[in-house]
């Protein structure tokens, strides 16, 4: 286990909305408590990046990445996860043994406009 987890990650959520000044809303984030985190990263299977559309042809869509770790109870799929110069959405949350001291997560990098 130990050198598993080499990746260093900050999780955070969205805080309360703030009115831009020209009707809209914009998000601030704020960093989970602890928001530094180590994990492993891997590239999720390429069997999870197909769907099949209709009429049968494969398409692919936005890679994703499966992130794993020590549990971080603060972490949903409201939460985002900054990696390197990277920003990724958590999709999916599930503890990875019985007694939920580990997660795993998965997660697609989201691209600025």
């Amino acid at each position: 286990m130990i050198g598993t987890y080499r990746e260093n990650v900050i999780f955070q959520d969205p805080g309360a909305p703030i009115p831009d000044g020209v009707g809209g809303w914009s998000t601030e984030w704020a960093d989970l408590t602890p928001a530094a985190w180590r994990v492993q990263i891997e590239p999720s299977p390429a069997n999870d990046q197909e769907r099949q559309a209709a009429g049968g042809t494969v398409i692919a869509t936005t890679p994703t990445v499966v992130v794993r770790g020590r549990m971080h109870k603060g972490v949903s799929t409201s939460t985002r996860m900054l990696w390197e110069s990277r920003t990724y959405a958590i999709t999916g949350v599930r503890a990875s043994d019985a007694h939920r001291q580990y997660m795993e997560l998965t997660a697609v990098e989201r691209v600025a406009p």
